[in-house]
């Protein structure tokens, strides 16, 4: 790939935290030079992906077009599971008022495509485009538990796993362990692995191959769990994850 489109990306990535930035934010969270920086931006505007924002002379900002959405739309409309996904997810957030989220593998991480939120004012807000480690959280999990086994290993053989939140899993064997359960229980559970101060439910979803498509989960805080209520979001969790499945053509 050019060294040019990769710094152009690098530059895009810098509006994750930010909706705006000049061009001296950009130079000091890029870490790249000022005259490269300019190129890119000049070019990043005329394409449609930057959109200038002059406030002043002195003031001249930068923020995210609209091309961006209009691409990314495009890569959802090509998501047929979560066309499929969504009234379900719909009807697990107005039955549960937890929120529902849809997750998939992309170089060797789990990334959120879609999601709905609870209405309580202590919940998990996660963003769609988000991502996170394979080995931590409910649905990396079983993304990973069901990847195919030679890919998975090469994946366990490299990881280094580090902590992120009080009960990340921080050792191999307990991992692979973990893995295992999911695998024969086909469902993931995580208790403030990822995000703190929540518990999260995932299952498979497969598509008529047979093939892993996505993870569906459902997350809570912890300070609202009991073993009643788990076993509410399970059963929720488990059924609308074999009627997607299903609908994409899974029969087992």
């Amino acid at each position: 790939m050019s060294q040019s489109l990769l710094r152009a990306i690098k530059l895009l990535d810098c509006f994750n935290d930010k909706a705006e930035l000049s061009l001296l934010e950009l130079v000091e969270i890029s870490n790249m030079p000022k005259t490269t920086v300019f190129r890119l931006v000049t070019s990043l505007v005329e394409a449609g992906l930057l959109v200038k924002v002059p406030y002043s002379t002195h003031d001249v900002r930068y923020k995210l077009g609209l091309k961006l959405l209009q691409l990314g739309m495009r890569v959802m409309n090509q998501l047929e599971y979560r066309e499929i996904a969504l009234p379900y997810m719909k009807e697990i957030n107005a039955k549960l008022n937890e929120s529902v989220h849809l997750a998939v593998i992309e170089e060797d991480e789990a990334v959120y495509v879609e999601k709905l939120d609870s209405n309580k004012p202590v919940r998990l807000v996660i963003k769609i485009g988000a991502r996170a480690p394979l080995y931590a959280g409910s649905a990396p999990k079983v993304l990973l538990a069901h990847t195919k086994e030679t890919k998975r290993n090469e994946y366990l053989q490299q990881l280094e796993l580090k902590k992120i939140a009080p009960n990340t899993i921080v050792d191999r064997d307990k991992l692979i362990q973990e893995l295992t359960k999911i695998q024969k229980q086909g469902y993931a559970f995580s208790r403030e692995e990822f995000f703190k101060d929540t518990i999260g439910y995932s299952c498979p979803i497969f598509d008529g191959a047979g093939q892993l498509v996505a993870a569906l989960g459902i997350s809570m805080p912890v300070i609202e769990f009991s073993d009643e209520k788990g076993n509410e979001i399970l059963n929720e969790l488990i059924n609308a994850a074999k009627m997607i499945s299903s609908e994409l053509g899974y029969r087992n």
